[in-house]
C-alpha cells in the first residue's frame, strides 16, 4: 500500500517509527539494539566476548583444573606425612624438631593442640569455589582424617585443621602451595582487553556512523522541505556514494523546481493575455444571453487556469521559517469571518513550527472554503498530539464516501459533475492543500467528523 492509501492510524505509525526510530519488530528482534551503532557495536563485541568466553573455559579445563589438583595433590601428600610422623613422636622436643623441619622444607606452619577439637569452619565462598573441591578430594584421599579449610580473607595464607587421636594438628599453608596466581591475572587480562577493545570500537563506531547520521538528518530535512545544510561527503565508500546520490538528488529538485516555475510563468503569459483579451472584446460587445453564457465560459476558463498555476506553484519559493501555528489558525479564522463564514475555533496555545506559512494559510483556506461550500458550520482546531501537530476542519455537510475519499484528492476530480461554480470549484482544492502538506513533510486525511460531516486532518511532525 502506498502513502496515498494510508490511513491516519496507519501513517501515524509509520511516521512514528521514522521520527523516533522504533520501527515494527517481532521476536528476537525487539531485544536488539534500535541503532545502526548498537547494532555494529554488538556484532563487533560478540564474536570477541565470546572468543573470551571459550579461552577463559579451556583455560579452567586445561590449567586450572591440572595444576591446581597436583598442588593440592603436593600438600595432601605432606600433610599425611607430617601427621604419620607426627604419631611417632611422644615428647615436646622431638614435636618442636619436627614442626622445625617441616617449616624448613614446605614453608608450611604447623602447631599442635593436645586434646582439641575441630571448630566450625571459616571461609570464604569465592576461595571456596575455587579450592575446596580440589582439596577436598585430595584430603580425603591422602589424609584420611576429619579436617576443617579455614580460608577467613582469602589473603596469603589458608588455614587446615585436623583431628588426631590424641589433639588437632594446625597447619597454615601458603596461598601459593595451593594455586597459581596467574589464573587471576589470565582473568584480568581478559577483563582488561575486552573494556579496552569495547572502547575501541565505540570511539572508532561513532565516527563512521557520525556521517550516516547527518545524512539522515538532511534526507529528513528536505523530505519536510526545510533548509539543508550542506552534506560534507565522508566516511567509508559506501556512506560516500550516499551523500553523492543525496547531493544529486537535491540538485536534481532545484533544477526540476526551477525549471517547472520559469515554464509556469511562461504559460501564465500565454493563457493569461488571450483571456484578457477575450473578456475585453465581450464587454466592447453590450449585454446579450448568448454573450452572458460566453463571459460566464470565459471566467471558469480564468478560474480554472488560476487554480492550475496555484496547484503546480505549490508554494515552493516560500521559504521555510518558525511560524506561531496558533496566530495563523487565528488568522484564518479571522478572514473567514470577514468573508461571512460561520466558522468555530478551538486553537491551543503556543503551537510553534518550521513551516511555509503562505502556504499553510492557503491549505486552511481552502480546506475552511470546502467546508462553508458544502455545510452550514465550519469548525477549525489545533492541538499537539505526540510527535505531531494536528489541524482539522470540521463541517456538518453530506460528507464524502469512504470509496471516495482518495480519489477526490487527485487533481480536477470533483463529486459535482455540473461544473457550476456555485456549488463548487475546479477540482483543485484538495489537491492543493495536500501538496503543500506533503511540501512540509506532513499529511492530509479524510475521516468522519463528529459533527456529521467530513472532517480534513492536518498533521504535521515537529
Amino acid at each position: 500500500m502506498g502513502r496515498a492509501g494510508m490511513s491516519a492510524s496507519d501513517w501515524d505509525e509509520a511516521s512514528r517509527g521514522v521520527v523516533l526510530g522504533r520501527p515494527h519488530s517481532s521476536g528476537l528482534k525487539r531485544y536488539l539494539p534500535r541503532t545502526l551503532f548498537g547494532r555494529t557495536l554488538l556484532i563487533i563485541v560478540t564474536p570477541v566476548v565470546l572468543a573470551q568466553l571459550v579461552a577463559t573455559w579451556v583455560f579452567f579445563d586445561r590449567h586450572w583444573d591440572s595444576m591446581t589438583y597436583r598442588l593440592v595433590e603436593a600438600v595432601s601428600g605432606e600433610i599425611a606425612m607430617i601427621i604419620d610422623q607426627l604419631e611417632r613422636v611422644s615428647s615436646d622436643d622431638a614435636r618442636a624438631a619436627l614442626f622445625h623441619r617441616v617449616e624448613r622444607a614446605t614453608a608450611m606452619q604447623v602447631r599442635f593442640e593436645p586434646d582439641g577439637t575441630l571448630g566450625e569452619p571459616v571461609g570464604s565462598w569465592f576461595a571456596s569455589l575455587l579450592l575446596r573441591s580440589a582439596l577436598d578430594d585430595a584430603l580425603k584421599a591422602r589424609v584420611g582424617r576429619p579436617y576443617t579449610l579455614d580460608f577467613e580473607g582469602f589473603d596469603e595464607w589458608y588455614d587446615m585443621h585436623f583431628q588426631l587421636d590424641n589433639g588437632v594438628l594446625w597447619v597454615r599453608s601458603p596461598a601459593r602451595r595451593l594455586y597459581s596466581p596467574t589464573t587471576y591475572i589470565f582473568i584480568l587480562w581478559m577483563i582488561g582487553s575486552a573494556v579496552v577493545l569495547f572502547a575501541i570500537a565505540i570511539v572508532f563506531m561513532r565516527n563512521q556512523i557520525r556521517p550516516i547520521r547527518r545524512l539522515a538528518i538532511a534526507a529528513d530535512r528536505l523530505g519536510k522541505g526545510r533548509s539543508v545544510p550542506e552534506v560534507r561527503i565522508e566516511g567509508a565508500t559506501e556512506v560516500r556514494q550516499a551523500a553523492s546520490a543525496f547531493l544529486l538528488m537535491r540538485a536534481r529538485l532545484k533544477r526540476q523546481i526551477a525549471q517547472r516555475t520559469e515554464m509556469l510563468a511562461g504559460v501564465s503569459h500565454d493563457l493569461r493575455t488571450p483571456l484578457t483579451r477575450m473578456k475585453l472584446q465581450l464587454a466592447m460587445l453590450g449585454p446579450g444571453p448568448e454573450l452572458d453564457e460566453l463571459r460566464a465560459d470565459v471566467a471558469e476558463m480564468e478560474t480554472m487556469v488560476e487554480g492550475y498555476l496555484a496547484f503546480a506553484r505549490d508554494e515552493s519559493g516560500e521559504p521555510v521559517r518558525m511560524t506561531d501555528l496558533s496566530q495563523l489558525a487565528a488568522e484564518v479564522v479571522s478572514d473567514a469571518h470577514r468573508s461571512g463564514w460561520p466558522v468555530a475555533a478551538a486553537i491551543a496555545p503556543g503551537l510553534a513550527l518550521p513551516v511555509r506559512a503562505n502556504g499553510l494559510k492557503r491549505c486552511l483556506t481552502n480546506l475552511l472554503s470546502n467546508a462553508w461550500r458544502h455545510g452550514d458550520q465550519a469548525w477549525l482546531s489545533a492541538g499537539r498530539r505526540g510527535a505531531f501537530i494536528e489541524l482539522t476542519v470540521d463541517d456538518d455537510g453530506p460528507g464524502i464516501p469512504r470509496a471516495q475519499r482518495e480519489e477526490v484528492f487527485r487533481p480536477f476530480v470533483r463529486l459535482d459533475s455540473s461544473r457550476n461554480r456555485e456549488t463548487g470549484g475546479v477540482g483543485l482544492g484538495l489537491t492543493v492543500a495536500r501538496d503543500i502538506v506533503r511540501g512540509m513533510g506532513g499529511e492530509v486525511f479524510l475521516t468522519d467528523s463528529p459533527h456529521g460531516g467530513l472532517r480534513a486532518l492536518i498533521r504535521l511532525p515537529i
